[in-house]
């Protein structure tokens, strides 16, 4: 194989790249080179580096000519000695500036993608829940890890290679035409014959490649599967484990006859192929030598084994170039994904004159609310109550009736599509965002800690809360006693989604790090769904006095979580159908008495 010059994976596009390559722009390169601009320096230095790390890197060539034609056949022992020793220091200052060039430009990619990671970062926290409901969070993940490390493969990869390249192939060219111009231009005329044939080897071994990286997403995918948490439990319960060893055996088979094939690929075409790249050199050979015997030309050994030496060096410039534009397609792909992302608007963001109020009391109205999370089907119609500083007020009704929508609506997770969400009389749009969700505490069915302690979980609602307050939290979300009996206490370690506690010992640590946030208004979203009775109990007593003391939106299906409310608003298909008492609403004979008898009541006597 040609120095240099083997295939690569990376040569060759897939259809889907290829109806997919981005239009490249002046706005899109401007905009690219927009993160360049700030490490301009650091970037002409890399110039710099890359020229003298070249024009080095072609000396030893030339002074293996020198070697040759006055140290040997001149036998002249000081200069052989003294070019050999230069060539040796030419490569090492080669090398050494090469280092330096490396560094440099790792320095600048590693600077570019934290910059660019800031700034997706920055963005998607901004976003609405909306963008992330609808779209896939493995994508965002993605775009926010492997497109942004690609980046830094662009400018230490494709952007150092373009000019790394260039460079050399320029000043092998102008030495070469320095010794002999006719042997300068057979040798880059016979170069097509081992690029092109290397180019079609190369694709073969690259739809092999993407046949593997399939076949590697698919052992991903049984991994992922199989390994995670949920996954492990369910092929214990069901007795997979034999099934599933065989899965995965056969097409960790596949993919190691793929890795093999891959590899082998081409194989005897190289054979082949090294002969090809034996013939430029041998063209030049015999040329220079009808120029030297037949011609009596000025030409030396040296000159020729110069010349054969620096098209050596052609080899690998110009098969890299050749392919530059897969590479450039690639890159350009991967910075128009990262703006494709950077570039989406913010739908719930800041008024440019927003109110921050000195206090809130909690009060809360929805004026005639209409929303909907796309145009096909709407979600709420003409939702319209008013919830007093002190009150509660309890909304229950079937599933999908539109019950965690309304909530969602208050701390403008969403905006309504009609109608006025009001916080202290105050439409929550003209609220400093900051403002409004801290005076809004949720605890929801689906409780969220992070792999930490319960002392991380807790201080997430207040970084600066005393040993004091967090232990007065836990008392009222009546979770005290569990900790303290545990041997670290508040440095218990929850696990990945505090998987090392109970349903019920989560929940009571988030309405306890609710209560260290200390909003106006607490919201209970289903705090005690799918629980078992002692755990409800326990969870009950807590919410019970909270209720009773703080403004509060309760969404439940126990009865007696409804009974602490001062007003229940029934919900079906999205608009409040009734509201009043519980036993107003019960000898009323709607929908508030179907969910009594078919689910409150048997709830309570389960």
């Amino acid at each position: 194989m040609p120095p240099g010059g083997g295939p690569r994976g990376s040569q060759f596009m897939t259809d889907e790249e290829k109806q997919q390559a981005p239009r490249v722009t002046k706005a899109l390169l401007m905009r690219v080179f927009s993160y360049l601009k700030p490490y301009w320096k650091q970037l002409l230095l890399v110039l710099v580096c890359l020229v003298a790390s070249s024009a080095f890197s072609i000396l030893p060539s030339v002074l293996t000519g020198k070697i040759i034609d006055e140290g040997l056949i001149g036998r002249d022992l000081k200069k052989l000695v003294y070019f050999i020793v230069l060539s040796l220091g030419v490569t090492l200052a080669s090398n050494l500036i090469g280092v330096g060039q490396s560094y440099i430009n790792t320095w600048i990619a590693q600077h570019i993608t934290f910059d660019m990671r800031n700034n997706m970062f920055r963005h998607l926290q901004k976003m609405s829940q909306h963008f992330f409901t609808s779209n896939n969070q493995g994508d965002i993940i993605t775009r926010m890890t492997s497109d942004i490390d690609g980046v830094e493969r662009v400018v230490t990869g494709t952007f150092a290679s373009i000019l790394s390249n260039s460079i050399t192939l320029v000043i092998a060219i102008i030495a070469m035409f320095q010794k002999n111009w006719l042997l300068a231009l057979i040798g880059i005329a016979v170069t097509p014959l081992f690029v092109i044939p290397t180019r079609r080897a190369g694709k073969t071994r690259w739809m092999l490649t993407r046949e593997a990286q399939e076949c590697n997403d698919e052992i991903n995918g049984i991994l992922n599967e199989t390994l995670s948490v949920s996954g492990q439990l369910l092929v214990k319960l069901f007795g997979k484990e034999q099934e599933e060893q065989e899965r995965y055996e056969a097409v960790n088979r596949r993919m190691i006859r793929l890795h093999i094939r891959e590899s082998m690929a081409g194989r005897w075409f190289f054979v082949v192929l090294h002969t090809f790249t034996s013939i430029g050199p041998m063209l030049l050979y015999f040329v220079g030598g009808l120029l030297i015997m037949k011609y009596n030309s000025s030409l030396t050994v040296g000159d020729i084994t110069v010349l054969v030496a620096l098209l050596g060096r052609l080899y690998g410039p110009v098969n890299s170039l050749l392919n530059v534009q897969v590479d450039w397609i690639r890159s350009m792909a991967l910075f128009t994904r990262i703006f494709e992302y950077m570039d989406l608007p913010v739908e719930i963001q800041n008024a440019p004159d927003a109110i921050t109020p000195k206090s809130a009391s909690g009060n809360v109205t929805f004026s005639h609310v209409g929303f909907s999370y796309d145009k096909e089907r709407q979600i709420l119609k003409d939702i319209d109550f008013d919830l007093k500083s002190g009150q509660s007020i309890a909304i229950v009704g079937p599933s999908g009736s539109g019950k965690s929508t309304i909530i969602n609506l208050i701390p403008r997770l969403y905006d309504v599509d009609s109608g006025a969400v009001l916080f202290d009389g105050i439409d929550v749009r003209k609220l400093d965002l900051g403002f409004l969700r801290k005076q809004v505490g949720v605890v929801s069915q689906e409780t969220y800690l992070f792999n930490g302690s319960i002392r991380d979980n807790l201080r997430y609602a207040r970084a600066n809360a005393t040993e004091a307050e967090m232990i007065e939290a836990c008392k009222k979300a009546n979770i005290y006693d569990f900790i303290a009996a545990q041997e670290l206490g508040l440095d218990t370690l929850v696990g990945n989604r505090g998987l090392k506690l109970s349903g019920g010992e989560k929940q009571r640590i988030s309405i306890a790090r609710v209560l260290l946030k200390d909003p106006a208004l607490l919201i209970f979203d289903e705090a005690t769904s799918a629980l078992d009775s002692i755990s409800e109990s326990k969870i009950q007593d807590a919410i019970d006095p909270i209720v009773k003391s703080r403004t509060s939106i309760l969404i439940a299906h126990r009865l007696s979580t409804i009974l602490a409310a001062d007003e229940i608003l029934v919900l079906k298909d999205g608009a409040i159908v009734e509201r009043g008492r519980h036993q107003d609403l019960v000898e009323l004979g709607g929908v508030y008495t179907e969910l009594y008898n078919t689910q409150f009541k048997r709830i309570e006597e389960g």
